[in-house]
């Protein structure tokens, strides 16, 4: 079964080219975040994802794959297909987590699982980046450069995390996130298509006859 914190739901990679301009007064990290929050900011994607998710106190791996969608300001929906299937949604402001073969749905609130970009919640809203987290360049080639984010707030669940992009489209492929306990996830993206996501896509109607669990 697949960890089922949160937070669990993220992690990305990204690449870059640095521009030529001599003049540019702007540190390597700037320079990345811009170009990361000028192609994905105000904008909805969708992408497939493989996960690898690691316990470090019992040395276990887990992975999964599926789709996911992301669209501004914080709406998300994470479809794992395998190793089974359950969805994870939110409006942004209601969390769902559907798990079809268990006849569940565990419902909170969204602000509470993804608060500081905590989840993957910072995909669907780039700026959150820049507020809550320190960046610095961790690495850097003429292939792809990765990102430090070290959180601000205090929140366990993510701790830092680690984005790879690629050169000139900044596009994310890969998203690693640490909690305080030495946990995790590392996420790698495919398929990245920038389109116009409908509403809906993001809203969840409680099936008849599912067993709800609050987990607020």
């Amino acid at each position: 079964m697949i960890f089922m914190r949160p937070f669990l739901i993220i992690a990305l990679v990204f690449c870059w080219a640095v521009p030529g301009n001599t003049s540019d007064t702007r540190t390597p990290a700037q320079t990345i975040l811009d170009g990361i929050e000028n192609r994905y900011a105000g904008k909805s994607f969708s992408a497939d994802f493989l996960q690898t998710s690691t316990l470090s106190a019992l040395d276990i791996d887990e992975t999964a794959s599926g789709r996911a969608w992301f669209s501004h300001p914080g709406k998300m929906k994470w479809q794992y297909l395998s190793p089974e299937r359950h969805d994870i949604i939110t409006n942004g402001t209601e969390l769902w987590i559907f798990r079809p073969e268990e006849n569940q749905v565990m419902r909170g609130d969204a602000a509470r699982f993804f608060q500081s970009g905590a989840g993957g919640a910072f995909l669907s809203d780039i700026s959150l980046i820049r507020k809550n987290y320190t960046v610095s360049v961790k690495e850097a080639t003429q292939d792809r450069a990765e990102l430090l984010l070290e959180d601000q707030s205090g929140n366990p669940d993510i701790h830092r995390i680690i984005i790879r992009v690629c050169p000139k489209q900044f596009h994310i492929s890969h998203v690693t996130t640490v909690n305080a306990f030495g946990d995790t996830t590392h996420f790698e993206f495919s398929n990245i298509n920038f389109w116009q996501i409908p509403d809906d896509l993001f809203d969840f109607t409680i099936p008849s006859g599912v067993n709800v669990i609050e987990m607020n």
